[in-house]
């Protein structure tokens, strides 16, 4: 133990200083991390549908919806998209609406709307096979490098390293590296994916990569990481949380909307605008129509939502209005309609929309709305 603890210090210390990837593990040391790290993630990885497959079509929807989306939001929408677009010619051939009405609540729709261009052009100029390499790929509309090494690796066996949050944090702590300053991030990014490659097992870069992203997501965590029970602490220079760049702060802003319902027959509706193509997020989505006053008073106030939106706590108000009242109290819309409350989970609401109406508890809608929260950039 002692010796073990000798040796740790004075790779500690030497790699502090080191920016050379060379300088970091010995052949002995990358072998033995490797079989440690690769032993505990078969027996301690989640069971998770995309790891259940190599299709490299499924694989990128995954991997697409888990960018900024935590993990248990996307198992139960994953599934119903590959249900709904079991192969890239189903989602090529389907219409944008019913992809966003199947990605709402995930939130960052431009994925959406990027997956089905890139579903386009795989099914018109690739006849549907989507290249087997990392480097081609990337040539593909909304594929950059993390996704395409994910795809090439775990689908192809491709031995390059995927390098997202959860990685990065792995190997810099590994190697004793971080920088709470913007200056040399370049040379930092640059070091983190060279040592991540040198790490890569190549007999198993599939398995090795999922490995490093379950560690980061289970053990090495940002905050308070589980070191005593991490396979590869004892490689390790860091053993706890190191220096990184400051986050942006979050900004708070208040909004109101307006819950208008009204009965037609047998059925429900209400009233929805679909944001403009102007509009720089969310384009094409379906909202509450906008109160034009942020405040509501306390007899008119049906329920308060926190909703994170990138880097904005958003605070808002819902206000019951009655079918008449509604063109007075609330900012007007080219792009506004009734809709049955029975036809909206094939609708592409935004998510705000989507957790307000589930909240309301009406009952055309329970329990059909699941409300999914995207993670706000840098958790």
């Amino acid at each position: 133990m002692i010796r073990k603890t000798v040796r740790a210090a004075i790779r500690k210390t030497r790699r502090k200083k080191a920016g050379d990837v060379d300088d970091v593990f010995d052949a002995g040391e990358v072998a033995a991390l490797r079989a440690n790290l690769l032993a505990w993630y078969e027996l301690n990885r989640r069971d998770l549908p995309w790891r259940r497959t190599r299709d490299p079509y499924a694989i990128w929807v995954s991997e697409i919806m888990l960018q900024q989306t935590r993990v248990a939001a996307v198992v139960d929408r994953y599934e119903a998209f590959l249900r709904k677009f079991p192969s890239i010619e189903a989602l090529a051939q389907a219409d944008e609406s019913d992809v966003l009405a199947l990605w709402s609540g995930l939130g960052y729709y431009r994925r959406a709307r990027m997956m089905h261009k890139t579903a386009k052009a795989v099914t018109e100029e690739q006849n549907g096979i989507m290249p087997q390499t990392a480097v081609g790929l990337r040539t593909l509309p909304g594929i950059g490098a993390y996704t395409s090494a994910a795809i090439a690796s775990i689908a192809y066996g491709e031995p390059v390293a995927v390098v997202d949050g959860n990685v990065e944090r792995v190997v810099q702590r590994l190697a004793g590296w971080g920088s709470e300053s913007r200056t040399g991030q370049a040379e930092l990014d640059r070091n983190t994916l060279n040592l991540a490659n040198a790490l890569l097992d190549p007999a198993h870069p599939g398995e090795f990569n999922q490995a490093m992203m379950e560690l980061g997501a289970t053990v090495c965590l940002p905050k308070s990481p589980k070191c005593l029970i991490c396979p590869v602490e004892g490689f390790c220079a860091t053993r706890g949380e190191h220096p990184t760049r400051k986050k942006a702060r979050m900004r708070s802003q208040e909004a109101a909307y307006a819950l208008v319902i009204r009965s037609r027959g047998r059925h429900r509706e209400v009233l929805l605008d679909q944001r403009a193509e102007e509009q720089t997020v969310m384009t094409g989505m379906w909202e509450l129509p906008a109160l034009r006053e942020t405040r509501v008073e306390a007899e008119h106030l049906r329920m308060t939502v926190r909703h994170a939106i990138m880097q904005v706590n958003y605070y808002v108000r819902i206000r019951t209005v009655f079918e008449e009242d509604a063109e007075a109290l609330t900012l007007s819309s080219n792009l506004r309609r009734w809709v049955r409350l029975r036809d909206l989970e094939s609708l592409p609401l935004t998510g705000l929309a989507r957790k307000v109406l589930l909240r309301a508890k009406l009952p055309e809608l329970t329990p059909s709305l699941p409300v999914l929260e995207p993670v706000a950039p840098g958790e």
